[in-house]
């Protein structure tokens, strides 16, 4: 939806009425006005295809655990620094757009008690990525492994390594830890 919309911006140089229906209807969908759960059974697998439902569910849940506003302020404010830091390393080219929002993105979640050990295993994970493309690129593989767009481009030496891969999995090994899930596996 979103690329569509940017798309009809660069073509038309508006979305017209169609931009504002598009978002009036993802704050209805996702849960903007009211909980997801009270809309018929119907719209509500509609709901499930707008990003906006899932961050508006977890923070509901959180407030409905007992996790204080503070708490969830602090977790907005490491997002938001996170960001502020990476754009400035996408601006020194030395990560990608992607890697930036990401990371800001998963540090929303994750909050300032558990970015210490998101940074050191998204960094020992990015490592090892590195190292075994860098194997990889060296050996001269089948061509099976290179049939397809996206394993030509990740085995390219020329390409740089897709460090979104190893904040993922630093995300996912960290996130249960955090106090926003811990707060919601509560109730």
């Amino acid at each position: 939806i979103g690329l569509g919309l940017a798309a009809m911006i660069l073509i038309f140089r508006t979305t017209g009425p169609l931009g504002s229906g598009i978002l009036a209807a993802s704050g209805l969908l996702g849960g903007a006005y009211y909980s997801t759960t009270v809309i018929p059974s119907w719209i509500q697998h509609l709901a499930v295809l707008v990003p906006l439902t899932y961050g508006l569910r977890v923070i509901r849940r959180a407030i409905l655990a007992g996790l204080p506003l503070a708490a969830i302020g602090w977790h907005a404010l490491a997002g938001v620094m996170v960001l502020a830091i990476a754009f400035v390393l996408f601006n020194l080219g030395w990560i990608g757009g992607g890697d930036a929002k990401l990371a800001a993105a998963t540090s929303l979640w994750l909050g300032f008690g558990a970015l210490p050990r998101y940074g050191i295993l998204a960094a020992i994970c990015g490592g090892v990525l590195t190292l075994a493309l860098l194997q990889l690129r060296r050996l001269e593989l089948p061509k099976v492994f290179t049939a397809h767009a996206w394993s030509a481009r990740l085995l390219d030496s020329k390409v740089g390594v897709p460090y979104g891969i190893a904040l993922a999995i630093a995300g996912l090994v960290v996130y249960p830890d955090s106090a926003i899930w811990l707060a919601i596996k509560a109730i």
